[in-house]
């Protein structure tokens, strides 16, 4: 299957710091110009995170901020408006710094369990906790992000669109590791199929080839991923073991994509050598190809730069551009 972005495309996760949208559109524009992506601004408070955000987005099922975080609601207020009102915005200063773009363009949303493990019923319980509300949100999820998806298509006709759900808290839905109100339980574990089937829901409103999941947090089910259609997983390089590698080797055989985080996400002393070296020692490993390397691997942060200072984020996004030029080639 052919991919949307370029060899040697890198990218970012999603979030930055900062409040001003111009800026963060300015910014992915300048330094990721092979896959750009719609900036997610947390800094400006609720809306503005990737949970009220994604939540924002759904059909028929308003949600609401509370003490404990967002729910659903009876009916839309003040805290859905917000966040529409955010992502309207961003996709404004998108579309204003896009300028005549016409290459791969990368949105991101929080994933069918992810969402569903953060936001709240109106009884206080999570909505991963109710078979019946999590096939209701996983629904709703995947017709508001096909019409996230169209509307971002007008704005930028002719660049290919790429849908990455982030999934951080589906290694703790899958171990049963998910809070209940109380604090002293925890949720069942969701059974594999439902997950799996949970993912493909949402992915397949995503146009083939550009169907990314991405998780940062350890134990990351890249099988279980590959077989929900994903096109390519994200996963940090630092959290990856020996016991994970027959999963990438599959995932590779299988045509997928992998998203390596060799860049750490809060400021550090980063360099071209610490980014790229992750990278050869997985692909050594895995025993394939040199040549396949540069049309397989993109390269990214290990997650979001929301608590990163903005200098540090220039520095950093320079050393994935060099990654992509120089470390993602077979010689």
């Amino acid at each position: 299957m052919s991919r949307p972005w370029p060899t040697g495309a890198v990218t970012g996760i999603g979030s930055l710091p900062g409040t001003d949208p111009a800026d963060a559109a300015a910014l992915v524009f300048g330094e990721l110009p092979d896959l750009p992506h719609l900036p997610e601004l947390p800094e400006r408070g609720a809306g503005g995170d990737m949970i009220g955000r994604t939540a924002a987005l759904l059909v028929d099922l308003p949600v609401e901020l509370v003490p404990s975080g967002w729910q659903i609601a009876a009916h839309p207020g003040r805290d859905l408006r917000r966040a529409s009102d955010l992502l309207a915005r961003d996709l404004d200063a998108l579309q204003n710094a896009a300028g005549g773009y016409s290459g791969a363009l990368k949105l991101q949303a929080a994933g069918p369990l992810t969402l569903a493990a953060a936001v709240e019923l109106r009884t206080g319980h999570k909505v991963v906790s109710d078979a019946g509300a999590l096939r209701d949100l996983t629904e709703s999820l995947a017709e508001g992000l096909a019409g996230h998806l169209a509307d971002a298509a007008a704005r930028l006709p002719g660049a290919p669109l790429v849908l990455q759900l982030d999934e951080p808290s589906l290694p703790a839905v899958l171990a049963g590791e998910i809070r209940t109100p109380s604090g002293y339980g925890t949720v069942r574990a969701l059974d594999r199929q439902v997950v799996e089937q949970s993912v493909r829901t949402v992915l397949g409103v995503a146009p083939p080839g550009g169907r990314v999941v991405h998780s940062c947090a350890a134990g990351t089910p890249i099988g279980l991923l590959t077989a929900a259609g994903a096109d390519a997983v994200g996963v940090d390089a630092s959290l990856l073991g020996v016991p994970d590698y027959d999963a990438l080797g599959e995932a590779v055989e299988a045509g997928v994509a992998l998203w390596l985080g060799v860049v750490p996400a809060t400021d550090s002393d980063v360099t071209l050598d610490r980014a790229r070296g992750p990278i050869r020692r997985m692909w050594s490993e895995l025993g394939f190809d040199p040549e396949l390397l540069a049309t397989t691997v993109v390269a990214t942060p290990t997650c979001g730069f929301a608590g990163a200072s903005p200098g540090y984020v220039r520095r950093a996004l320079a050393v994935l551009r060099e990654v992509g030029r120089n470390s993602l080639d077979p010689s």
